[in-house]
């Protein structure tokens, strides 16, 4: 990705390609205009660089900028938005009470959506699966309301306001696997008759420029790869 950050300064992102974690990294660089160098992990056989740069969680995604290394895709993303502050739009709002609420949601989708799409990908029993779907439906339904008075009530179309902001950002990464999980169990997460701001929403943030080209969309491919974790 072409773009600004300050000259000479070096930028790569250790990644996988269908990571919700990694994409929303990729997604603010985007946002920011950052030039940066990707670097593809393979997770059955970590580099030495991945090793060493995370070594408490050995996991991607990996910031290293100028040789340092950042990890946790939450704490990279708000590192981005203060090293580069007078780099294109801010992520993160300068109210100190919406940036509050902002990491709240932000938690929020994590924890409760993200953890019950673990799930579903790697737990073996179908009813595991199936108690994790409906545990994130709940999820997202309680985030419609947020949105609904964070966003709709003000008229902005996104969490952020008028553009993506950083709770945008964390649920948006995993946009590109609710296909895949609906083709897995069956089971829509966002539905736009039980959330239909959220729906509406969602169909926003995937035409927005930073995000084109980065959520997967090849279903069967993620599949495929899935499979490799689950042999």
């Amino acid at each position: 990705m072409a773009g600004g950050g300050g000259e000479g300064e070096k930028v790569k992102l250790l990644g996988v390609w269908d990571s919700p974690f990694v994409n929303r990294v990729q997604i603010v660089l985007n946002l920011k205009g950052i030039c940066y160098e990707y670097v593809e992990e393979d997770l059955h056989n970590k580099g030495e660089l991945l090793l060493t740069s995370n070594p408490v969680h050995k996991k991607v995604p990996v910031l290293l900028h100028n040789g340092k290394a950042i990890p946790e895709s939450q704490v990279i993303v708000q590192y981005i938005d203060e090293a580069w502050s007078g780099t294109g739009p801010s992520v993160l709002p300068a109210d100190p009470l919406q940036r509050a609420t902002a990491r709240f949601w932000a938690a929020f989708v994590d924890d409760k959506i993200g953890s019950s799409w673990f799930t579903i990908l790697f737990a073996r029993k179908t009813e595991e699966k199936m108690e994790a779907a409906a545990r994130a439906i709940s999820a997202m339904e309680t985030f419609e309301g947020a949105f609904r008075d964070c966003s709709v009530a003000a008229g902005k179309p996104f969490f952020g306001g008028d553009g993506i902001g950083f709770v945008d950002v964390v649920l948006g990464s995993y946009l590109g696997w609710f296909l895949v999980i609906e083709t897995m169990i069956g089971v829509k997460l966002m539905d736009a008759a039980r959330t239909p701001e959220l729906a509406a929403w969602a169909e926003r943030f995937k035409m927005a420029d930073a995000v084109k080209g980065v959520l997967p969309e090849d279903v069967d491919k993620v599949l495929e790869f899935l499979q490799t974790f689950l042999d």
